[in-house]
């Protein structure tokens, strides 16, 4: 039987960078790890050079051991359909993490909620854990330190104990639509309820901001569950004539683009019959016909997260940072 002998290409080190380029192996280290090391730019350029043209990838267990941690930032996905503002805003935070040299990997833990999901995230061993939304205890907070995280940062409603909180102030949202709708003389409104399981986190808390406006006034405000189809859309607006209502608040523009274009086949107009304000103010929004008005929602700043998650990093044992973010403003168009 003939034998093929298969020759296997060698896996490029830094000690053949280092050759390449003319440097140390240290300095090697130094350029591709981002070390805070003085060395000119000439270098930097010709050690990636030859990191390119050789095919080298830093060792990742290595740089972990080297460090004392590794450099993995973990961001379990969303169990609840986000939009393109949240889509945005994580495409900021994760080019903002790359500039300072963590890997950003998104985690899909369907089926795990809560303390349950946190120890399936600590088998990964992250340096810092970023949670959406609610649902992470104390317990599940300890359960990623003792793993060796460093930062569990929360975005959500409230605080967890041991972790870092940017609070996001949802009432402020239904509040701003609320009192636009009352100052435009809209005195029976709306206020869309989505169906899709895992908004009540966020549809509750504008509902409240809506009622919290409207308190002591002559408003009325009725609750509309809503389905995300355009079937669920038109039974509503087929009934929009019993309800009386002048105003409706759609909990975000999507579900005010399918509740206004059913609206408007039902042959209710915009807004002389009935005023629509949506949230998040997208670009979709400005195109429609009448133009959609919004409640701009102002979402932390992908680079100030990425920075409170370095400063977590580099020290550990310090107080838990608590921000209250998610500024809201209104934008009146013509639907409103």
């Amino acid at each position: 039987m003939r034998s093929v002998m298969v020759q296997i290409p060698n896996t490029p080190t830094s000690a053949d960078v280092a050759r390449l380029a003319g440097v140390s192996r240290a300095t090697v280290s130094y350029v591709l790890n981002n070390s805070a090391v003085r060395i000119s730019e000439a270098t930097r350029r010709r050690v990636h050079e030859a990191a390119r043209e050789l095919g080298y990838v830093p060792h990742a267990a290595a740089r972990s051991l080297r460090a004392g941690h590794s450099r993995m930032v973990l961001m379990p996905a969303p169990a609840i359909p986000v939009g393109p503002l949240y889509s945005r805003f994580l495409n900021e935070l994760q080019w903002a993490l790359g500039r300072l040299d963590y890997t950003v990997v998104q985690y899909g833990s369907v089926g795990l909620e809560g303390d349950e999901a946190a120890r399936a995230w600590a088998e990964l061993r992250p340096v810092a854990v970023l949670v959406p939304g609610a649902g992470l205890g104390p317990r599940g907070v300890a359960v990623l330190k003792r793993s060796g995280a460093r930062a569990v940062v929360t975005l959500g409603p409230g605080r967890v104990e041991g972790a870092h909180a940017l609070l996001m102030d949802h009432d402020a949202v239904g509040h701003c639509a609320g009192a636009h709708l009352y100052a435009r003389g809209r005195r029976r409104i709306g206020v869309v309820l989505p169906g899709e399981p895992g908004l009540e986190a966020y549809s509750r808390p504008r509902l409240a901001g809506v009622r919290e406006a409207l308190r002591g006034t002559d408003a009325t405000v009725t609750e509309l569950p809503l389905a995300y189809t355009e079937e669920a859309a038109a039974e509503l607006a087929a009934r929009w004539s019993e309800s009386g209502l002048d105003a409706v608040f759609a909990y975000n523009d999507e579900y005010a683009m399918l509740l206004m274009r059913a609206l408007q086949d039902e042959g209710v107009r915009v807004p002389e019959d009935v005023a629509v304000i949506g949230a998040d103010d997208l670009m979709l929004g400005r195109l429609l016909r009448p133009r959609l008005s919004t409640v701009h929602i102002e979402l932390p700043s992908g680079q100030d997260l990425a920075e409170l998650v370095d400063r977590a990093v580099r020290h550990p044992g310090g107080e838990p940072e608590v921000h209250t973010v998610l500024g809201a403003s209104v934008i009146r168009r013509e639907s409103s």
